[in-house]
């Protein structure tokens, strides 16, 4: 089979049924349960500041050209930059145990991305590789950069995957987990570049190969017995408001790496299960280098205005997955609208500024409790020029109704009236928190045709629609409401609800949004008191 057969093949392999999950353990086997954080044993440590002088913007400036001022303290930068992007939000404690929250989601908590930083010498840091460590919020040295031809105040971000971490409790439906988090976490890096008057910019050309080099993964001996990491991409950040221009392989050749220390952490003594799947499917959209045209974003210009006043931080800090719904809370229809209208990929705005692919998903929502709109499975269209195909490729009896309490140009829509509580919930697995909630949705994805354009553009649909995902989030959040993600979906049965009869698209993710229930049983104490 070519590449592409392969993916396919394992993406229908790894679809849940009614009565037929993806293969996975079936139970949760603690002894076997994975480290919760990556650490490199026998490096230098060097401890990032916290906010000291930096004032950090309201959420609502985010979104108001020129509003942020670029920081010009690059360390502390670096600091806030990691702690809100990769860092720990809180840790919640029930009786005698206790676990961390951190700023970027991860299916289960179980967080699989690893985050790394490559800089040249800046004031008070030496050039270098360094691998972040989010439980002490410091960095460990990995190797030394004797030379670094890197334009002024601008460094990388790598970013990794240990699959086993998601494999452990999901088994072969992991992989896609592992790409959904990459997803939340490159848009948690371009909020917390904008929180800070940056630009951030993933590198489109660079293949899995360099990657897998330049950050010493492929170092057999620093490994041993610890679960290796998987390349996934490298984002470039400029402390300006302006992207540099330098390419990634003028870049990559500049640099030259001295000697590498550390040895990693090995997560689980023993794996009670081993999922070859999810190696075959790494091995199928590996990416080679590419030439590749960035995009810049569509023409939504305007968007709603947001009524949240609270910092942009706190925002990030205090989002949280919800665990249940109250199912009577009804969302304003103005927080309605502006939770989508920021889901349009605009070329100026996080994280779709930092996200340089063409967009490829659409939402098809339930909405339940929503102001102003009947109950009903509505439609969301992101790309515009997909319109005509969507409504060829899915059912007749669906109406297309534009909604008159709407701008002409919001590009939402009425499919069919009724209740779709019980549907949603059995979409989500049975799962309350989709139908107790306002609203929620699948993101349906170009398939087939951009999978021809490379087997590596896998990866790249499940990396748009956590993005989406992390967008949903901080806009829930800003509403006054909360989200979840939601992995646990009938594919199959999302795509019979809409008429759709083959690969040309399919589901990728689902998100829920509505008024949570707070468990007060759970303490929660600062993350790094």
């Amino acid at each position: 089979m070519s590449d592409i057969e392969k993916i396919i093949h394992y993406h229908n392999r790894t679809k849940h049924h009614p009565h037929a999950y993806a293969l996975s353990p079936g139970y949760l086997d603690w002894e076997s349960q994975p480290e919760a954080f990556r650490r490199y044993d026998d490096t230098e440590k060097i401890k990032l500041p916290f906010q000291k002088t930096i004032h950090l913007p309201d959420y609502s400036s985010l979104f108001a050209s020129g509003s942020v001022s670029p920081c010009s303290c690059i360390q502390e930068g670096i600091g806030i930059l990691f702690e809100h992007a990769l860092g720990l939000a809180v840790w919640k404690q029930f009786g005698d145990s206790k676990w961390a929250l951190r700023c970027n989601p991860s299916s289960g908590n179980l967080h699989p991305t690893e985050g790394y930083l490559i800089t040249g010498d800046m004031r008070d840091l030496e050039g270098g590789i360094y691998h972040y460590n989010s439980y002490h919020h410091h960095l460990e040295k990995r190797a030394s950069i004797i030379t670094a031809k890197f334009p002024q105040e601008f460094f990388l971000v790598g970013l990794t995957s240990i699959h086993w971490r998601e494999a452990w409790k999901y088994g072969e439906r992991a992989y896609r987990y592992c790409q959904l988090d990459i997803g939340h976490a490159v848009a948690s890096f371009s909020y917390a570049c904008q929180m800070l008057g940056w630009q951030a910019e993933v590198l489109p050309e660079v293949g899995d190969k360099a990657i897998t080099s330049f950050l010493g993964i492929d170092r057999s001996d620093d490994y041993g017995d610890a679960e290796r990491e998987s390349p996934d991409l490298l984002l470039a950040i400029s402390c300006s408001n302006k992207k540099s221009k330098v390419s990634s392989k003028e870049i990559l050749s500049n640099i030259n790496k001295g000697s590498w220390q550390g040895k990693a952490n090995v997560l689980s003594q023993f794996h009670a299960h081993e999922w070859t799947v999810i190696e075959e499917a790494e091995k199928s959209t590996e990416k080679p280098v590419t030439k590749e045209e960035r995009w810049r974003g569509d023409d939504f210009s305007h968007f709603l205005p947001t009524s949240c006043e609270d910092s942009a931080s706190n925002i990030i800090k205090k989002r949280r997955s919800a665990q249940a719904f109250d199912g009577k809370t009804i969302l304003k229809l103005c927080d309605f609208t502006r939770i989508l209208d920021m889901t349009l990929p605009r070329k100026h705005l996080s994280p779709w500024s930092t996200l340089y692919l063409k967009p490829r998903i659409n939402l098809f929502l339930f909405v339940h409790r929503v102001e102003g709109l009947e109950s009903g499975l509505y439609a969301f269209i992101r790309r515009p020029e997909l319109l005509k195909e969507l409504k060829k490729a899915m059912g007749k009896e669906f109406i297309w109704k534009q909604q008159i309490n709407l701008p002409d140009e919001f590009p939402f829509y009425l499919l069919k009236q009724g209740d779709f509580k019980s549907t949603a919930r059995m979409i989500s697995g049975g799962q309350d928190i989709a139908s107790d909630s306002a609203f929620s949705l699948g993101m349906l994805a170009e398939f087939n045709n951009i999978l021809e354009e490379g087997s590596w553009n896998y990866r790249r649909l499940f990396w748009e629609a956590g993005a989406i995902g992390q967008v949903l989030y901080l806009e829930a959040e800003a509403a006054g409401f909360r989200g979840t993600g939601i992995g646990c979906y009938l594919d199959d049965v999302f795509h019979n609800l809409l008429g759709l009869e083959n690969n040309r698209f399919q589901d990728m993710y689902h998100f829920t949004v509505g008024a949570p229930l707070i468990d007060s049983r759970l303490q929660e104490i600062p993350p790094y008191s």
